[in-house]
């Protein structure tokens, strides 16, 4: 009884480890390679799957999803004869799992050598700045070279990224001063041109508020001259629809002549010629009156004034007053005596 228990045990074991490796489990977005005696027979995908147990071999199983590799840093020489370290970042994806286990050894080596080979090459044909401002153009070719090199390896490559461009030190320290360099060039521009605008609105302000000022003085002056014309046409319009005669004007002007000494600083009082004419005729209004005065009672007549012209008077004041006379236009004016001696008085 106890070989036939063990030979049922053996067999119990073996057909279960039979099972196992009859049934296959492959999880979604993989794939597993089938050999049969050491030769490719399938590719199992996501799912159940049942193989024949100790013929058929799982070899590989591999990750359909998209994958990201980033590479160490590499150095490259660019065209100027300078080292600058490049990181890459590779995003790729398994199309073919049977061509990616059979064409290749290890596609993830293969990519990565690819990668600094074609990098090289791209880099070697620009110089230092063209490296640092063609990210976009770097990317763009090495994505072409990768597509086309591992297309037959079953590799999709979806993005290659430049993560970072690493120049040497002396020249990282030459790009910040020169890049100071053109921002203090720039902050003085900007600057300067901020002073000039400033200086450009000032002055046309100021020429604005000239003009303004220019404009309303002028229109001040018109009105002031038109409010002068307009007082003095009112004024006279007065004067002769009072019908004022020649009495009455030379009374108001001489009424007038006290307003030209006001003022604390004047020190000369220039009296116009035409207060002779004034005065002359107030001394015909004052003749006029005594005369009527005589007629009708007895009034006193009023003194003559004498023109402001040169006045002649007698030496002798015990001579007596002298007559008068009348002048063409009937003012009083002093009698010269031709046998009297007399002192001229100038009035200015």
């Amino acid at each position: 009884m106890e070989p036939v228990l063990i030979v049922l045990v053996v067999l119990v074991v073996v057909a279960f480890i039979a099972l196992i490796k009859t049934i296959q489990v492959i999880p979604q977005a993989s794939a597993a390679i089938v050999e049969r005696f050491g030769r490719y027979t399938r590719t199992l995908n996501a799912g159940l799957n049942i193989v024949v147990p100790f013929i058929d071999r799982v070899r590989n199983r591999i990750d359909l999803r998209e994958q990201v590799v980033p590479f160490p840093p590499q150095p490259v020489i660019t065209q100027d004869n300078l080292v600058v370290n490049i990181d890459t970042v590779i995003y790729y994806q398994v199309t073919d799992p049977r061509a990616a286990t059979y064409e290749v050894a290890s596609y993830i080596q293969a990519i990565e050598q690819l990668t600094v080979t074609t990098l090289r090459n791209i880099i070697g044909s620009m110089d230092l700045e063209s490296t640092l401002t063609s990210r976009e153009v770097i990317n763009a070719g090495l994505r072409g070279v990768l597509d086309e090199a591992t297309g037959k390896w079953g590799i999709r490559v979806n993005r290659v990224e430049l993560k970072a461009i690493e120049p040497p030190t002396s020249i990282q320290d030459s790009m910040e001063k020169q890049m100071r360099a053109d921002r203090d060039k720039r902050a003085a521009i900007l600057t300067a041109e901020g002073s000039r605008q400033a200086q450009i609105l000032r002055a046309e302000g100021e020429k604005q508020a000239e003009v303004l000022k220019a404009e309303g003085e002028a229109q001040a002056a018109v009105l002031r001259a038109d409010g002068e014309a307009a007082a003095i046409r009112t004024v006279f319009e007065a004067i002769h629809d009072g019908d004022a005669d020649q009495k009455l004007l030379a009374y108001q002007y001489l009424q007038t002549l006290p307003e030209l000494a006001k003022g604390d600083s004047n020190k000369l009082w220039i009296i116009p010629s035409e207060v002779g004419d004034a005065l002359k005729g107030l001394g015909g209004a004052f003749t006029g009156l005594a005369g009527n005065g005589g007629a009708n009672g007895g009034a006193v007549a009023a003194p003559s004034v004498p023109s402001p012209a040169a006045t002649q008077v007698p030496l002798d004041p015990a001579a007596g007053p002298r007559p008068l006379d009348t002048d063409t236009k009937g003012a009083a004016r002093p009698r010269v005596d031709p046998a009297r001696e007399y002192r001229k008085i100038d009035p200015e």
